[in-house]
C-alpha cells in the first residue's frame, strides 16, 4: 500500500508539473498581466523622502496606469488615484498630446502617463483626459484644475507649489492654485508661432520635449518660442481603416530650412518678454536650457546647425550681458547629454564632455575656468544622477566595469583625485532615480534572467527596503514559462583591424550541438542605441519566443552604436549603411562558422534604424542572408529629418555621395527578381516620425524592377506601432515569416 502510495503521489507530481509550464505564445507575451510582473513605471521620491511614487497599469489592463505609493515607515503599497475611477469616460487626445506622447514612446499607454511632486512633498499635479488635477495628501482628494474644451499639455508646478504653468493652444499659460485665476503669459501663439513647446527635432531627436523652464524663485519662465513658418509642408496621408485624412505636417527634411528660435523671459504675474539676443546666426539649435540657483542668470546651449560645436552660455537677465562659459568643437558630431548641474553652495558647476575620446566628467567654476577633469579612462559615463553638495559626492551612471552593463558609481568631486566607488552590486543593468539632494536613491534593477526589481538605497549603496523585489516565484506571471527561459551567452569578436564587437546570442529550446538551425538576428545598428545588453528588455520575450521554436536568436553591436567612445561611433560619419553593414557581415561570417548553424538560414529582423539596416545588409549582400523583415525603415536619408540626419550625413548638398550610397533605394538591383531571398516590409500608414513615404517608394522602385516581396501596412498607426493588439498581430507576423527557415 506505502508503495502505491509513493507513486500515486509521483504520478501527480508529473502530471501537475506537466500542467504547469506552458508553452509561451506571443499573444501571451502582450496580453496582461505582463509576464515581466508589476512594472513601476515614472518612479520619484517624494521630496520629504517618506514615500515614494509611482505609475503602475492595471492587472487587466497593463497600458492603463493608475498613481501608486510605497511609504517607507509602514511599508505599505497603496493605489493614490485609480485613473478610470477619476475620468470614466475615454477623450480623444489632441494632436499635439498625440504627437508628443508618440516623441517619448508612450503612444500605447492609458490614464495617468506622468505626474510632478510639489517641492513641499504635500501635492502631486498630473493630466488626464487633456484637463490637469491636483492631488493632497492630507485629503487624498484630486481636484480638477482646468475643464476648458482646449488640451492642455506639459503642465509643471512653479517651485514654491502656489502656480502651474502649461501649454494650451500654443500660448503659456499660469495658474495660481489658490484663487484659480489664470494669466495668458504668451496671446501671439497661432499658426506657425508656438510658445513654450518643444519643436518637433527637439522631441525627436534632442531628448527635449519641454519648451519652458520655472526660475527656481518662481517668479519668472524662460520659454522657448519656435515659428515653423520656413518649414516645408508635406502632405501626410493618415491613412485610418475608414477614412483617409490628409495632414499637412511640417517636417523639417535633412538638407531644408528649420524652424526659427528665439529664446525669453517673462514675468510669472505677465508682462513683456525679455528677448534675449542669440548672436547674428539665424539657423541653430537651442537643445537645453537651465536657470542658476541665483534666479538672476539662464544658461543655454546653443547648437551650430552642423552640430560640430556647442556652446554653454550664460545670460545676466539684470544687465543682458552674455559670456560663452564653454565651447566644444569636433570634426564629425558633438554628442548631447544631460550632465549639466551648477552648485547651489558654491559657484561651480559639473559638465560632461567627450572631448578626450570617451563622455567624462569635469569641474568648472561660474567663469568657465575648467579645475579638474573628475574621471578619466576608456569607458564612459552615461548620466549624472545626482549630487550631494553636502558631502561632496557625484552620483553616475556608467559601463566601467563592464561595457554591456550599467552601474552606479559616487565619487567625492571636492577631493578632485578621488576614484569612482562603485555602488551597485549585482551584474546588470542598474537604471537610478535620486532624491533632489542625492541622499536616497531608487534602483531599477534588472538581467537577461532576471525581471526588473525595484528597491530604495541610502546614499552609499545600502538597501533600505524592496520596492517591487519581483522574485520569480511560483506566483510570478512568468512561473509557467521560467522553466524554458534559454541563457543568453555574451561574446566579442575583432574586426580585421582589431576594433572589439560584442554580441549575445541565445540557443535554441533543447539545444544540440548536432543540429544545424536556423538563425533570427536582431539589429539595430543605429547610433545612440546598443543592443548588447544584460538586461531584460522589452524585445526579450520575442527572442526567447523566437528560440522556443527552434532559432538561435543573435545580436551584435557594429561600429556607430552607443557607450563605446567616439572613436567607435565615428566611423558612420557621412557614410551611414557602410561600416554598420559591413560589421553586421563579419557577425554572419562568426554564425557560419559555428557547427550548429545553418548556413543557407539566416534571417534578419529590424525597426526603425533596424529596419533601415535590415535593407541595406539583404540587399548589399543577398548571399548572406536567407530573408529580411524591415519594420518602419528609413530608404532616403532625405526623407528624414535635419537634425538626426545632418549630425551624421551633413547636408545632401554637402555629402551627395554619401547619401547616394546610403540610399535604399540605389541597392534593389541586388535583390533576386524571383523571390528567392524573401523580404517583408512593414510600416504604420501614420507614422509621422519615419514617414510612410519611405516604403511606399520602395514599394514602388521593387514594383518597377520586378521585384517580388512582401507587405504589411497598419491603418493609424505610427512609428510604434502601439498597444498590445498591433504588437500582437506584427510580432506574430514576423514570427510566421521566419517559419520559412524552418525545416
Amino acid at each position: 500500500m506505502h508503495k502505491h502510495s509513493r507513486l500515486l503521489a509521483l504520478l501527480v507530481l508529473i502530471m501537475t508539473t506537466t500542467a504547469a509550464a506552458r508553452p509561451l505564445t506571443i499573444e501571451r507575451i502582450f496580453a496582461s498581466p505582463a509576464l515581466s510582473g508589476p512594472v513601476m513605471q515614472k518612479v520619484k521620491i517624494a521630496p520629504q523622502g517618506d514615500r515614494v511614487t509611482f505609475l503602475r497599469g492595471k492587472s487587466e489592463d497593463r497600458e492603463q496606469l493608475d498613481l501608486w505609493e510605497y511609504h517607507l515607515s509602514s511599508g505599505t503599497t497603496r493605489m493614490l488615484v485609480d485613473s478610470r475611477v477619476l475620468a470614466p469616460d475615454e477623450v480623444a487626445l489632441s494632436e499635439t498630446e498625440k504627437a508628443r506622447r508618440e516623441r517619448q514612446r508612450i503612444a500605447g499607454l492609458r490614464g495617468i502617463v506622468d505626474y510632478q511632486w510639489s517641492a513641499d512633498g504635500q501635492a502631486l499635479l498630473f493630466m488626464l483626459q487633456g484637463d490637469l488635477f491636483h492631488y493632497r495628501l492630507e485629503n487624498g482628494a484630486a481636484t480638477r484644475l482646468t475643464a476648458s474644451d482646449a488640451f492642455e499639455t506639459d503642465p509643471k508646478l512653479s517651485p514654491d507649489g502656489k502656480a502651474v504653468a502649461f501649454v494650451r493652444e500654443q500660448n503659456l499659460v499660469v495658474l495660481e492654485l489658490d484663487s484659480g485665476t489664470e494669466t495668458w503669459l504668451t496671446r501671439d501663439g497661432h499658426g506657425t508661432v508656438h510658445n513654450g513647446e518643444a519643436e518637433f527635432v527637439a522631441q525627436e531627436e534632442m531628448d527635449r520635449d519641454t519648451g519652458y523652464w520655472w526660475s527656481p524663485d518662481s517668479q519668472s519662465i524662460a520659454y522657448i518660442q519656435y515659428d515653423e513658418a520656413a518649414v516645408e509642408i508635406t502632405k501626410r496621408y493618415d491613412i485610418q481603416a475608414a477614412s483617409v485624412a490628409v495632414i499637412e505636417q511640417r517636417y523639417p527634411y535633412s538638407g531644408k530650412p528649420n524652424v526659427a528660435l528665439k529664446l525669453g523671459v517673462v514675468a510669472r504675474r505677465g508682462g513683456r518678454t525679455q528677448w534675449l539676443d542669440t548672436g547674428s546666426e539665424q539657423d541653430f539649435y537651442l537643445p537645453r536650457v537651465a536657470w542658476l540657483p541665483d534666479s538672476r542668470q539662464l544658461s543655454y546651449q546653443w547648437q551650430s546647425r552642423d552640430q560640430q560645436r556647442l556652446e554653454l552660455r550664460v545670460v545676466n537677465l539684470d544687465s543682458q550681458q552674455q559670456r560663452v562659459l564653454l565651447s566644444e568643437t569636433a570634426e564629425t558630431w558633438i554628442n548631447l547629454h544631460h550632465d549639466l548641474r551648477f552648485l547651489r553652495q558654491q559657484e561651480r558647476f559639473l559638465w560632461s564632455s567627450e572631448r578626450d575620446g570617451y563622455r567624462h566628467l569635469y569641474l568648472y567654476d561660474n567663469t568657465g575656468r575648467q579645475l579638474a577633469q573628475l574621471t578619466s579612462g576608456r569607458w564612459a559615463i552615461d548620466a549624472v544622477e545626482g549630487v550631494d553638495e553636502r558631502g561632496g559626492w557625484v552620483y553616475f551612471s556608467a559601463n566601467r566595469d563592464a561595457v554591456t552593463e550599467q552601474h552606479l558609481y559616487r565619487l567625492h568631486y571636492a577631493s578632485r583625485d578621488a576614484s569612482p566607488e562603485r555602488l551597485s552590486a549585482r551584474s546588470g543593468w542598474h537604471d537610478i532615480s535620486m532624491d533632489e539632494d542625492a541622499s536616497i536613491y531608487v534602483d531599477t534593477y534588472s538581467s537577461r534572467q532576471q525581471p526588473p526589481q525595484v528597491s530604495l538605497h541610502q546614499g552609499d549603496g545600502k538597501r533600505l527596503a524592496w520596492l517591487l523585489e519581483n522574485r520569480l516565484d511560483q506566483d510570478h506571471p512568468y512561473a509557467l514559462y521560467k522553466d524554458q527561459h534559454q541563457p543568453t551567452e555574451f561574446g566579442v569578436m575583432k574586426t580585421p583591424d582589431g576594433v572589439a564587437l560584442h554580441h549575445r546570442m541565445i540557443k535554441p529550446a533543447d539545444f544540440d550541438a548536432g543540429k544545424k538551425y536556423p538563425v533570427f538576428v536582431y539589429v539595430y545598428g543605429g547610433p545612440h542605441a546598443q543592443v548588447v545588453q544584460n538586461n531584460w528588455s522589452s524585445r526579450l520575450l520575442f527572442e526567447q519566443y523566437m528560440a522556443q521554436q527552434g532559432f538561435v536568436v543573435f545580436s551584435l553591436d557594429n561600429r556607430g552604436s552607443a557607450r563605446r567612445g567616439k572613436a567607435f561611433e565615428d566611423p558612420l560619419y557621412r557614410r551611414m549603411g557602410g561600416i554598420e553593414v559591413q560589421d553586421q557581415l563579419l557577425g554572419v561570417q562568426y554564425l557560419r562558422s559555428l557547427p550548429f548553424v545553418d548556413s543557407d538560414r539566416i534571417g534578419m529582423f529590424g525597426w526603425s534604424y533596424g529596419g533601415y539596416m535590415t535593407l541595406m545588409s539583404v540587399l548589399q549582400a543577398p548571399d548572406a542572408y536567407a530573408l529580411g523583415v524591415a519594420v518602419a525603415p528609413v530608404t532616403d536619408w532625405q526623407l528624414y529629418d535635419t537634425h538626426y540626419t545632418e549630425r551624421y550625413m551633413q547636408t545632401p548638398e554637402q555629402n551627395a555621395a554619401g547619401y547616394r550610397q546610403g540610399n535604399v533605394l540605389n541597392h534593389t538591383d541586388k535583390l533576386p527578381a524571383d523571390g528567392q531571398l524573401p523580404l517583408l516590409i512593414i510600416h504604420g500608414m501614420a507614422d509621422d516620425n519615419v514617414l510612410f513615404t519611405n516604403t511606399t517608394m520602395l514599394f514602388k522602385q521593387l514594383q518597377d524592377q520586378g521585384k517580388l516581396y512582401h507587405s504589411l501596412t497598419y491603418p493609424g498607426a505610427r512609428h510604434g506601432i502601439s498597444g498590445s493588439t498591433a504588437q500582437t498581430h506584427v510580432h506574430r507576423s514576423i514570427a510566421r515569416f521566419f517559419q520559412r527557415l524552418q525545416r
